[in-house]
């Protein structure tokens, strides 16, 4: 099995299909499944204790009587409900329903939920893709009334009314205690809501080979913390001859007076991470009251796109920060331009984003900072794709959440999968996309695709975003020096979403955004441990 890789329903059945043909009896795979299943409930159970189990008519159903055979032969009074009949089952499901003895009701008959410990939910499993209706839909809202008196539900593969492939309630979901999910998580276990109604997964071994699931696999991986070691690997960690100019300069574009903070806090990420040096390139306006409140992070006079450019044509000021209170509109526009033209790596958060809203785009044409009027640009998301594209080899991460990302790419918001979303996004603008939100996902213009799931709701708090894309700017000032052939815009976007989950599962709730690089250093410590015994070999 293979708990990082995130299978599509459908490259999911390609998997099964693949395993078949290597010698794997789908009848085993069916039995490994259901086995896995009674284990799930035997710890919730002992003898004599009542157990539903609402089985559909597919594989789904089918991996039920499985687990309702074995649970019977561990003592258990066990019903089992079906949606259809059962003679209209087929295949490995008609076995395992011949198989089955005991008892067998319709999914009508909801008395069958009357006074049971454990509930079962085998009806539908992922590859569902309409809204529950009828029998289904009623026995759901039943077994979350049960659950809500008690019994402890648990669902085979995911929830019913659950999308495996997009995270979504298909009009109603079973709210799980336990899933049960087979070789590897699918993408509704990741997407919300689909986490929450999932409840604790686990993932089954049922004979799938690792093999076999990379190959059907379209590049998506769950992001949690089992991999820090590979993320300990990764850090850009100093040298014991190094010093703060082997470790990258990022810059951060300060927003005018009265909307400093973020930039502040941003900068500050970048400087705690572990960036060498940290300037906050301020409009005159801010000049005062970022001077009073910066120390380590040095100040720099930057009124307009050509300050910034003259700053940045420093090489050794190689990544550039672009967005937190930077205030939304042309000047702003001018400045990502401005970055973008430069040999840094770049990162656009928030304002830098929805100064290219696709609403205002039109028919807004306007001069390009110290550029002739023949070189006049159009502000819109084109104008800055246009500009990405043009280093093919700069890093360039964009950090937008929901709904700066229907702003920038309104056609793709209303897709069902975050995935998909992201996805097509970081294709179209050619940077890596960080999707911010519960659920974030980070995605490559290769189609690569990470959901991050380490990050506790206590991090929904003004500013966090802002810090997230400060630590991703001094990741970058300090990774765009690696010599090899990693794509240091996707390790630094992944390793800074983990992080920052990271730091506010440390801190746990009532954090502010201002905590979040001052716990930097605990989270980083723990990193270096794991690096350190994996040098060791322990």
């Amino acid at each position: 099995m293979n708990t990082h890789l995130l299978l599509t329903t459908e490259e999911m059945g390609r998997a099964d299909a693949r395993a078949v043909e290597l010698g794997v009896p789908s009848l085993t795979l069916m039995e490994n499944a259901g086995r896995a299943v009674a284990d799930a409930a035997w710890a919730h159970l002992q003898a004599g204790d009542k157990v539903a189990v609402l089985c559909g008519p597919g594989n789904n159903g089918g991996d039920g009587f499985v687990a309702a055979r074995l649970l019977a032969e561990r003592g258990c009074d066990v019903t089992v409900a079906l949606l259809g009949d059962r003679e209209a089952l087929k295949g490995d499901a008609a076995a395992n329903a011949e198989r089955w003895t005991g008892n067998v009701v319709p999914l009508t008959d909801l008395r069958v939920l009357d006074g049971v410990k454990v509930i079962i939910d085998a009806i539908f499993g992922a590859g569902l893709t309409r809204d529950l209706e009828g029998a289904a839909a009623e026995a759901v809202s039943a077994a979350n009334d049960m659950r809500r008196h008690g019994a402890t539900v648990i669902a085979v593969d995911v929830p019913t009314g659950l999308d495996g492939n997009t995270g979504a309630e298909r009009g109603i979901a079973l709210l799980a205690d336990q899933t049960v999910t087979f070789a590897c998580l699918k993408p509704g276990h990741v997407l919300m809501p689909g986490r929450k109604l999932c409840g604790r997964v686990s993932v089954a071994d049922i004979g799938i080979p690792d093999d076999v699931l990379r190959e059907v696999g379209s590049g998506a991986y769950a992001l949690d913390n089992s991999n820090a070691t590979a993320l300990a690997r990764w850090f850009p960690w100093r040298e014991v001859d190094g010093h703060k100019y082997d470790h990258g300069h990022a810059v951060v574009v300060s927003g005018p007076a009265f909307q400093s903070g973020a930039a502040r806090m941003a900068a500050r990420g970048a400087l705690r991470i572990g960036a060498g040096l940290v300037t906050v390139a301020s409009p005159p306006s801010a000049l005062p009251e970022n001077a009073a409140h910066l120390t380590a992070v040095m100040l720099k006079p930057c009124p307009d796109a050509r300050a910034l450019s003259e700053i940045l044509s420093d090489t050794r000021k190689n990544a550039v920060l672009i967005g937190p209170g930077a205030g939304v509109g042309a000047e702003t526009a001018e400045m990502v331009l401005a970055a973008l033209g430069s040999g840094a790596a770049v990162v656009l958060d928030a304002d830098a984003l929805t100064s290219f809203a696709a609403s205002e785009a039109e028919n807004s044409t306007v001069a390009f900072g110290f550029t002739s009027k023949s070189e006049a640009v159009t502000h819109g998301p084109q104008a800055l794709f246009d500009a990405i594209r043009a280093k093919p080899d700069r890093p360039v991460v964009l950090t937008p959440h929901a709904g700066e990302f229907k702003r920038l790419f309104p056609d793709l918001a209303d897709r069902r999968s975050k995935i998909v979303c992201a996805r097509a996004a970081a294709d179209r603008s050619g940077a890596v996309v960080i999707l911010k939100g519960a659920d974030t996902v980070i995605a490559t213009p290769q189609g690569i695709a990470a959901v991050n799931i380490n990050a506790p709701p206590w991090l929904s708090t003004a500013g966090s975003g802002d810090v997230l894309a400060g630590i991703v700017a001094g990741l970058l000032a300090q990774m765009t020096r690696l010599e090899d052939d990693a794509d240091v815009s996707q390790l630094a976007a992944v390793m800074a979403v983990w992080l920052h989950g990271q730091c506010a599962n440390l801190l746990g709730p009532g954090l502010i955004a201002e905590d979040l690089p001052e716990i930097l250093p605990e989270v980083l410590t723990e990193l270096w441990h794991l690096h350190e015994q994996e040098d060791a070999g322990t």
